[in-house]
């Protein structure tokens, strides 16, 4: 098992240099710090001493990748990719353009995070796939077509419909719930039920749909009418025998999920005003904060590969043909 995982990390290491290489060319090389320090300054009338003066202060008076000038290991160190893209392999971020520390605010921001994307994944996942299965459980039914019908609407819908109707409904009409906004503490609950809420049920149509399909290509297997020959009831053979060899496409699914589950959701955290990792990143990308962006890129890569090891590792529990080489 242990030469399985650190086989993988190999694997995964690659992958994060190519994807820190890549952001830092789109970061660097198309939008050169010339162009970052006129976007933070202003376009018009902006002297070219304005211009070193932004760039000294934020580090971006360096060479990008050699420096020249300099001896020994400092021609590498002393450069724009070091300073701004080595260096968070050892998880230093460094400093938004405000001069903030993005580590700290990073640690700060995540458990509003995490306080909306746990019971939204627990929730949806157990949502959808009871709701697929009971779809399954009747299939070719009434019932069955109109959740089909159901799920397809739901689908269809766009996800700000729900955020702007939830808040319309049940903050403004019904005055259950505070329309936007967090606290700390026991607080935070009355202002998280209503993003938990509109969140699962925004995703309810296309999960639904979703494991819907896997399931009724599980259900004209053989092994399922063997099941049904000895007698065991239809219950009996969703849950026992078809959810059972469908978890591993379920699993492959729930990794897209597992960066959000730290990064947390861009458009729920910016309507309701959840100070998370979300609005962080929106809030970066508006005041064109590079740094902060680079980072929280570099973190989603990061989690979406440490995602993918524990999904391989996982499979190995849930299905005994999958053995590790």
């Amino acid at each position: 098992m242990l030469a399985y995982i650190f086989r993988r990390l190999a694997y995964a290491i690659p992958i994060l240099i190519g994807v820190n290489l890549i952001t830092f060319a789109l970061f660097f090389v198309v939008n050169t710090p010339d162009d970052m320090a006129r976007l933070q300054l202003g376009v018009k009338r902006v002297t070219p001493e304005a211009i070193q003066k932004w760039k000294v202060e934020h580090g971006y008076d360096k060479p990008l990748f050699w420096d020249a000038g300099a001896s020994g290991i400092s021609r590498l160190t002393n450069t724009i990719f070091y300073n701004k893209s080595v260096r968070m392999f050892a998880l230093d971020l460094g400093q938004s353009d405000d001069g903030l520390d993005i580590a700290r605010e990073i640690r700060q921001r995540m458990w509003p995070s995490l306080a909306v994307a746990i019971p939204v994944f627990v929730l949806s996942l157990w949502s959808t796939i009871t709701f697929a299965l009971l779809l399954v459980f009747f299939r070719a039914t009434y019932l069955d077509l109109a959740g089909t019908v159901l799920c397809v609407a739901m689908m269809s819908v766009s996800s700000l419909f729900y955020i702007i109707g939830g808040q319309w409904l049940v903050s403004k009409v019904w005055h259950l719930v505070p329309i936007s906004g967090y606290a700390s503490g026991t607080d935070a609950l009355r202002f998280l039920i209503l993003p938990i809420l509109i969140s699962v049920v925004a995703g309810l149509g296309a999960g639904a749909r979703w494991y819907r399909t896997l399931f009724m290509e599980e259900i004209g297997r053989d092994y399922v009418r063997t099941a049904r020959a000895k007698g065991l009831s239809e219950s009996r053979v969703l849950f026992g025998h078809v959810l059972r060899n469908t978890l591993i496409p379920i699993l492959t699914g729930v990794v897209v999920v597992i960066p959000t589950l730290f990064m947390g959701s861009l458009l729920v955290e910016s309507f309701f005003a959840i100070p998370g990792l979300g609005s962080y990143t929106i809030e970066a990308i508006n005041a064109q904060d590079f740094s902060v962006v680079r980072a929280m890129v570099f973190i989603g890569a990061v989690l979406y590969i440490l995602g993918l090891l524990l999904t391989d590792i996982s499979y190995t529990f849930v299905d005994p043909r999958v053995r590790l080489s």
